[in-house]
């Protein structure tokens, strides 16, 4: 009977995080509490930038999984305990409900001012990566080039061989779903496409990475909806790896960031975020993190400016709004998922 007490007490227990502590640089007794789906050893260049500029604040950061994150702000907050200063989140839909569920408040950030407005909601939550959803394809296996738009990758699956396409998992990728989301709000024949893919054999995995290393590899020629800040930075090592934006449009995803309502140090929350959102933090950003930067004042050929240049109104990047929450929402998840699955099974 203790053993299953000790199994129910361990079930209930917050899940553990990766915790690194960046000591201050100087002296100063104050600590900046990060909660970030973003790996550590990726944020090192960004927590030492801004303790650059801030030597007496010391960072306690904390990697978990995006759900994990929602679910500590939630519980610390309502059991009346501080939580984080800042939460850092690829979770879009997730990270907006916090907000809009009272989790969050009004950060205060002169980078503010200048921000998109389709980048921030309120005053609360803020987009700070610009991310396509890219083709990725087997270099050797396309001499021409890969099929650059969904019209032409429809035509390629008609003859491709069998098992040769890979994409996300949407039922286990949240990144993955919310791609197929927009797809459905940005392409009229999308399910042609989706039951075009079943038939083609196409395997589905929970990661960008999973597909990247296939089609580095060969054993699959093409990947569909690949995160493209993945891509990039592996492209540039990986000979064979090729991407492409889809010609047609292309859906942005972003990372995105919010101060608690809870938050034991909000003023260090808020200089954090606005050193992320500043020029200086959007740059270690896209150089050192390969993440491409929301700010129209980072060049690069992977920055938003240069994608807004090359395709202008194809870009479909999406807003940090309420309207996220809908993909939240249990039943009609229920219903695209059963719909996915017909599909790829070859029904209506």
């Amino acid at each position: 009977m203790w053993i299953l007490r000790i199994l129910l007490l361990c079930l209930a227990l917050p899940a553990a995080a990766d915790v690194v502590v960046f000591p201050a640089p100087e002296a100063g007794g104050r600590e900046l509490v990060v909660y970030s789906s973003l790996d550590s050893p990726l944020a090192r260049p960004l927590i030492e930038a801004f303790q650059a500029i801030r030597p007496d604040v010391a960072v306690r950061y904390e990697d978990l999984l995006t759900g994990e994150i929602a679910d500590r702000v939630m519980q610390e907050t309502d059991a009346g305990q501080p939580t984080a200063d800042l939460i850092f989140s690829s979770a879009m839909d997730v990270t907006v409900k916090l907000a809009n569920d009272g989790y969050a408040r009004e950060a205060r950030v002169a980078n503010a001012a200048r921000w998109p407005a389709w980048a921030e909601w309120r005053s609360m939550v803020f987009a700070l990566t610009f991310e396509p959803a890219v083709i990725v394809y087997h270099k050797p296996s396309f001499p021409d080039g890969p099929p650059d738009t969904r019209a032409a990758l429809i035509d390629w699956l008609a003859t491709a061989p069998y098992g040769s396409i890979g994409t996300y998992d949407i039922a286990r990728s949240a990144v993955g779903y919310l791609f197929l989301m927009r797809d459905m709000e940005h392409f009229a024949d999308l399910w042609t496409l989706v039951r075009a893919m079943g038939k083609a054999g196409v395997q589905v995995f929970p990661t960008s990475q999973d597909v990247i290393e296939r089609v580095n590899a060969g054993t699959l020629l093409l990947g569909y909806n690949v995160l493209g800040s993945y891509a990039a930075d592996q492209a540039l090592r990986l000979p064979d790896l090729g991407l492409v934006l889809p010609r047609d449009y292309v859906v942005v995803v972003s990372r995105v960031a919010l101060v608690p309502a809870a938050a034991a140090s909000p003023d260090l929350g808020e200089a954090f975020l606005d050193f992320l959102m500043s020029r200086e933090g959007q740059t270690v950003l896209a150089e050192r993190l390969r993440l491409p930067a929301v700010s129209l004042e980072v060049a690069g050929k992977d920055s938003a400016a240069a994608m807004q240049e090359a395709l202008g109104a194809k870009l479909r990047p999406v807003a940090v709004s309420p309207g996220l929450l809908a993909y939240l929402d249990a039943a009609s998840r229920a219903r695209v998922l059963a719909q996915w699955n017909a599909a790829l099974e070859g029904g209506e």
